[in-house]
């Protein structure tokens, strides 16, 4: 059994396609709940965030594994077999859990360093352990991913170049229109989750003079205004129904919601009026036939795929060899885990030897006496268990050691030989 991996990112998909394979939490948990379904996979994860979709999984065959994979990929996305198969990548054993570390170390990410990803890989792992699809292989793995984001967040400078998507997006429209900063400007920010927080957050940082909520639950707009006000910064909601009534006095508009629909189309915007438009959603939020209105600035996720510098990020190198230590210590105690079978059946082979020659000498020597007896059978036992302890030990050590060894290194290892 072996950890195996099938994605595609901003790195290997457009975004149309990218977008129709993305997945929301319900549509993930039922694939994990399809994925372990199937014969050649035993657990099963999806990461699936606006800059990817990968299936995390444990296989006991390679290529059947990878066929399950791209079949249900094919079916919750409905994009065809041969586009899929152009646009994903596989990694598989030690590939596939370096990959997995890398994502969460923010390595792999559009924006190098963003820190959400840990957050994401969390969410993934956590959403499919509640449908029972991870199991000890991928549970192992995940640890060690959030255990290699966070060292790499706080023991390096990889995070300064990227702290997320949303700082991103907001640096790129402020680049787009000569702005500075944000003062004196007015915003309307769809959605009221973590991204939309984070918009708000980094917008009144940036000196915006008033934020405008608006969600389809009313009350989680009225939170967030809540949040704003107590930190400094004037802020007021509206129905999101009515959200189109306000664009006529904001500047900006910063669409995070995730919805099956366009929150912003073209045909509602005010004539005449200059706007920045910010989508942050996968699929995506903002009709793209809004930038046929002049003074229309749009800044998504495909533009944003075009922006991104990530060999530029400073910290990498402390980074990769942060993720190549973890990968190391990752791999040497999964080689442990893996010879843990053959030793303990080791063990109960050599149990039932004794067991049997036992039996044997009794049956032979009807006339000895219990004492002896007694101290017979412990003495066998101990001869067996020191015949043991230096191969049970030191295969345990091969292992930690080394993935390939010749058959007389691993004898003379094995059992102490000279």
């Amino acid at each position: 059994m072996s950890v195996l991996v099938v994605g595609m990112s901003h790195r290997s998909a457009p975004v149309d396609v990218l977008e129709r394979v993305s997945m929301d939490e319900d549509t993930t948990k039922a694939t994990t709940t399809a994925l372990v379904a199937a014969p050649s996979l035993s657990e099963a994860m999806i990461v699936s965030t606006c800059n990817r979709v990968e299936v995390y999984a444990v296989t006991n065959s390679f290529h059947t594994g990878v066929g399950d994979v791209v079949a249900a990929l094919h079916d919750v996305s409905g994009v065809d077999v041969d586009t899929l198969r152009q646009h994903l990548y596989v990694r598989y054993a030690d590939a596939a859990a370096e990959h997995v570390l890398r994502v969460a170390a923010g390595l792999d990410s559009m924006v190098m360093g963003e820190q959400q990803i840990i957050g994401q890989v969390r969410g993934a792992y956590t959403a499919a352990h509640e449908v029972g699809t991870v199991g000890p292989a991928l549970h192992a793995l995940s640890q060690a991913a959030l255990h290699t984001g966070k060292r790499v967040h706080s023991e390096t400078d990889l995070n300064e170049a990227g702290p997320s998507m949303v700082t991103f997006a907001l640096a790129e429209a402020l680049r787009l229109r000569g702005w500075e900063s944000f003062a004196g400007k007015r915003a309307l920010i769809l959605g009221a989750g973590v991204m939309a927080s984070l918009a708000g957050s980094h917008l009144a940082k940036g000196g915006i003079e008033h934020i405008i909520y608006a969600n389809r639950t009313r009350s989680r707009a009225d939170s967030l205004v809540e949040h704003a006000l107590a930190a400094g910064t004037q802020a007021s909601a509206v129905d999101y129904a009515a959200r189109a009534a306000v664009y006529g006095d904001v500047d900006v508009i910063v669409s995070a919601t995730g919805a099956d629909t366009h929150t912003v189309a073209a045909a509602d915007l005010p004539h005449g009026h200059e706007l920045t438009l910010i989508d942050l959603s996968m699929p995506r939020d903002i009709d793209d036939n809004v930038q046929d209105h002049g003074g229309v600035i749009l800044v998504n996720i495909e533009h944003l795929h075009t922006q991104a510098r990530a060999d530029d990020a400073t910290g990498k190198q402390a980074a990769e060899d942060i993720v190549a230590a973890e990968l190391a210590a990752y791999s040497s105690a999964q080689r442990v885990l893996d010879v843990v079978p053959a030793v303990a059946a080791l063990r109960r082979h050599a149990a039932d030897i004794v067991a049997a020659e036992l039996e044997r000498l009794d049956a032979r020597t009807p006339g000895m006496g219990d004492k002896e007896r007694e101290e017979t059978h412990r003495a066998l036992h101990r001869v067996v268990d020191k015949l043991l302890h230096q191969p049970t030990v030191a295969v345990k050590d091969l292992a930690a050691r080394s993935a390939s060894v010749s058959y007389d290194q691993a004898l003379q290892e094995l059992f102490g030989l000279d």
